[in-house]
């Protein structure tokens, strides 16, 4: 497993707690403190000193992609990787199924599950994510990554590393440009159909790399243009159009300035009609609350966002 950590000591002691705990045991932890300034890096030494398969790795800051490429491309010993985000947690069953699933399918390259969102207590979480009933196309990952986080992603050592793992000056959604790549290249990506991560959610930052995010989902089409995926303009025009619906949704959650919501919702509802209301409840509550953003106090907001 793969935990790039930054600045992470108030939520890490959770998250390996959660690897610890893990039903299947045969596994690495490779801990890559990515020039944390607070204890994290304590924390994680107290870890490696309690239990022989955490690994400490220390890196100049350069963000979590580089975190990443550096435990997966260089340290890494197992034939799978896992990663996990120093905030989530994963279900103590997760490895236990992810490797079921790859050593009974070996054309398989890589598996995700469910994700649940929470904010203080993941057994109160009460949104879920969907899964797939087919492999992960490109067209799905520009369309609203089925796999929500990098901790939910597990992948063959090999296959990681015949895309060359992560780009690096990508900020924002360099996991769906980098599974776009994977899938593209014929790399087979397939569901497990339950819930194995629990994800974060935080106000905190939302306010946010809306733009920066935009950016990376558009390396991540260019990406999809050159592997000739064969994406029509106007499938390209809504799955941008979901993009911009889903950076609204995120707006409305966070401290994003005045009228940024309302610019995306716009913007992905002229962008394609019918990709912004292709789920027509999501399109037009979301456009209804961005333009009302300025007058709804937030916890009405979040309320429409349950659709």
């Amino acid at each position: 497993m793969i935990v790039p950590c930054w600045n992470a000591e108030q939520t890490i002691e959770a998250t390996l707690a959660s690897l610890r705990d893990q039903t299947f045991a045969d596994f690495e932890v490779i801990l890559v403190d990515d020039g944390s300034t607070d204890g994290t890096l304590s924390a994680l030494d107290r870890w490696a000193a309690a239990d022989a398969r955490f690994r400490v790795f220390q890196v100049a800051n350069g963000g979590p992609s580089r975190a990443r490429n550096h435990a997966a491309l260089m340290l890494a010993r197992g034939d799978i990787l896992a990663f996990l985000d120093a905030d989530d947690l994963w279900v103590s069953t997760k490895l236990e199924l992810v490797v079921e699933a790859l050593r009974a399918d070996p054309g398989l390259c890589g598996v995700y599950g469910r994700t649940a969102f929470f904010r203080d207590n993941p057994m109160a979480a009460r949104t879920v994510s969907q899964v797939l009933d087919h492999p992960v196309r490109p067209a799905d990952l520009l369309r609203g990554n089925p796999t929500c986080t990098m901790s939910n992603v597990v992948v063959r050592t090999e296959a990681f590393r015949s895309t060359g793992g992560f780009d690096p000056s990508i900020v924002h959604c360099e996991d769906i440009e980098w599974l776009v790549r994977l899938t593209a290249g014929g790399g087979r990506f397939e569901a497990i159909d339950e819930t194995l991560v629990f994800y974060r959610s935080s106000d905190a930052g939302l306010s946010l790399n809306l733009d920066s995010m935009h950016a990376g989902w558009r390396h991540a089409a260019a990406s999809a243009e050159r592997a000739g995926f064969g994406l029509t303009p106007s499938a390209l025009r809504a799955a941008e159009a979901v993009h911009l619906r889903l950076l609204a949704r995120r707006a409305l959650r966070g401290q994003a300035p005045r009228f940024s919501a309302l610019g995306l919702a716009v913007r992905g509802a002229l962008r394609s009609p019918v990709g912004f209301f292709g789920d027509p409840v999501r399109g037009l509550l979301t456009l209804l609350a961005a333009c009302a953003q300025p007058l709804l106090p937030a916890n009405v907001r979040r309320l429409a966002l349950q659709f």
